[in-house]
């Protein structure tokens, strides 16, 4: 089978290759959050983790400037994304730096994720696209704030006290933020849903 050009350059477009990149830091940072007694690995995590996130911005911005945007891109995008806030959210929980009823929060944005994610898979079979909202953006962006102040967790405590607290309280505004958007998106899709 011949591969043609433009779809085998689209694969290495610029958006794309950061894309792979947020998907192969998902293990990195993962792992670096192994061992939260050792501060300096919270930070090269945190690090790691908001070159990441600021990838999340980038890659659709430049698609879109750079006129490469891809079925691969549109694909791969919010798959990076859940990747990334799912397993950061699962290593926080363990480790225990989301504790008690703050664990339903994690849930939350957990569960509405899987149900973006279907509601889309079912609209696309329907060629119905599902835009994201500004509500959902300023979700994305809280939600990954909080998740940077749980990640660097202890060790931020030295640099910013309330450090923790910062980010329990972002994660419970993600958590009500993703309820709206959650619903919205719900309301939006089962218009198409039939009888």
């Amino acid at each position: 089978m011949v591969v043609s050009n433009s779809r085998t350059n689209a694969r290495w477009a610029l958006p794309n290759l950061l894309t792979y990149a947020r998907v192969v830091a998902v293990p990195i940072v993962v792992g670096l959050m192994f061992w939260p007694e050792e501060y300096w690995m919270r930070w090269t995590a945190l690090g790691i983790y908001a070159v990441a996130a600021i990838t999340d911005f980038f890659d659709g911005y430049l698609a879109r400037v750079l006129s490469q945007q891809s079925a691969l891109g549109r694909m791969l995008d919010p798959i990076a994304d859940k990747l990334l806030v799912s397993a950061c959210l699962m290593m926080l929980v363990a480790e225990q730096a989301i504790t008690g009823f703050s664990i339903w929060a994690a849930i939350v944005i957990l569960c509405r994720e899987i149900l973006v994610s279907g509601m889309r898979e079912f609209l696309a079979e329907l060629r119905v696209g599902l835009p994201v909202s500004t509500v959902a953006k300023w979700k994305t962006t809280v939600q990954l704030l909080s998740l940077g102040f749980l990640i660097v967790g202890p060790a931020g405590e030295e640099v910013l006290p309330g450090n923790q607290m910062i980010g329990t309280t972002l994660l419970w505004v993600a958590a009500f933020l993703t309820l709206y958007t959650g619903w919205d998106y719900m309301k939006a899709g089962m218009k198409y849903v039939e009888d």
